[in-house]
C-alpha cells in the first residue's frame, strides 16, 4: 500500500477547502459589522479612553513650568 496516492492527494486537497471555506465563514461571522452588535466594543473604547487620557497626562507632565534641579 502507498502511502501517497492519487487518491489521497484529492481527500486532502478536499479536506484543506472544505477546512478553508469554513474558516473564512467563521472569521466574517466574528467580525462586527451591521446589525445589533456593530460598532466598537467594549474593551475598544476602554482602550482609547486611556489611550486619551494617557496623552493628555504626558502632556501635562512635559508642559509643567517647574524648575529644573
Amino acid at each position: 500500500m502507498a502511502i501517497f496516492n492519487r487518491r489521497y492527494a484529492i481527500l486532502g486537497w478536499l479536506v484543506w477547502q472544505i477546512a478553508k471555506y469554513a474558516g473564512k465563514n467563521k472569521a466574517r461571522q466574528a467580525m462586527p459589522g451591521k446589525g445589533d452588535h456593530a460598532g466598537l466594543n467594549k474593551g475598544a473604547i476602554a482602550s482609547l479612553a486611556f489611550l486619551i487620557g494617557g496623552v493628555f497626562w504626558l502632556s501635562r507632565k512635559l508642559t509643567d513650568d517647574e524648575p529644573a534641579l
